[in-house]
């Protein structure tokens, strides 16, 4: 297994430049940064917990944004303490990525080491929905553990959550990898693995390659333009499921190891690649 320390350094995406002494001062155990974050975001599908009229929070951005950016944001909005958490309705809205990607900008600010993954919850809705977390070291624990900064008071109530959202149990979130291999084992229905209406094995297959991805620090990718794909692309060819076992059983590996016609080097999707 690689060393830890591979995932502290920041990338252009989690990297705070200028802000990093604000952060610096902020606690160091992960329970407490989740909830500076959470004082700071609110995610785009739960806006009705905190509103009854979500338009009120303005125009929404499903786009990942740079952590440094979206603090700078944040900050000349309210240029208070991070730890001061701000109203809803005076938070950024994002998804979880961004939940995600600020812990994992945190915590390597900080000095410990993280990552996103992504994958699925079993906590957020019916099956298992797609969702993103950070994955840190726990040098205490000699291992890697789950963060969802997400979780918050209100979804917390909502959904009925009772675990510790700063060690999040192994069963409850399973990165796409661990769900890919497990419904190849027979243990359970790819058709249970969805985000909206969209499930199945061939978004299982696009969160695989988001996990690798992401897992060697490419937070974003054009893989993220999968809404795009027409139908007819929307498959998982015979020749495909080895590599995606591949990268399943080993997503730390090199990517240059897995067929271009999954990952292509520019790291173009197929639907993309195939627009004239």
């Amino acid at each position: 297994m690689p060393s830890p320390s591979r995932w502290l350094t920041h990338t252009p995406m989690t990297e705070l430049a200028a802000l990093s002494p604000s952060v610096e001062r902020l606690p160091s155990e992960v329970a407490d940064l989740n909830r500076v974050v959470q004082g700071l975001l609110v995610h785009c599908d739960w806006l009705g917990l905190h509103a009854d009229d979500p338009s009120v929070f303005g125009p929404v951005s499903r786009a990942t944004l740079p952590a440094g950016q979206r603090l700078a944001a944040i900050l000349e909005r309210d240029g208070r303490a991070l730890d001061v958490a701000r109203l809803p309705t005076r938070r950024a809205v994002g998804t979880c990525r961004d939940f995600a990607l600020m812990m994992t900008a945190f915590l390597r600010t900080k000095g410990t080491a993280a990552r996103l993954r992504c994958g699925f919850a079993a906590y957020l809705g019916d099956g298992w929905v797609d969702h993103w977390v950070c994955e840190y070291w726990s040098g205490r624990e000699s291992r890697w553990c789950l963060s969802d900064a997400q979780i918050d008071d209100a979804i917390r109530a909502a959904r009925g959550v009772t675990f510790d959202a700063a060690n999040v149990p192994r069963d409850a979130f399973l990165t796409a990898g661990e769900a890919w291999l497990r419904c190849r084992a027979g243990r359970d229905d790819p058709e249970r693995f969805a985000n909206g209406g969209t499930k199945g094995r061939w978004y299982m297959k696009v969160n695989v390659v988001r996990d690798a991805l992401v897992v060697n620090n490419r937070e974003t990718s054009a893989w993220d333009t999968w809404r795009d794909a027409p139908p007819e692309l929307r498959t998982v060819s015979p020749g495909e499921i080895a590599a995606l076992d591949r990268l399943s059983r080993n997503p730390e590996g090199a990517l240059d190891l897995v067929p271009p016609d999954l990952v292509p080097p520019d790291l173009v999707p197929p639907w993309l690649a195939a627009k004239p």
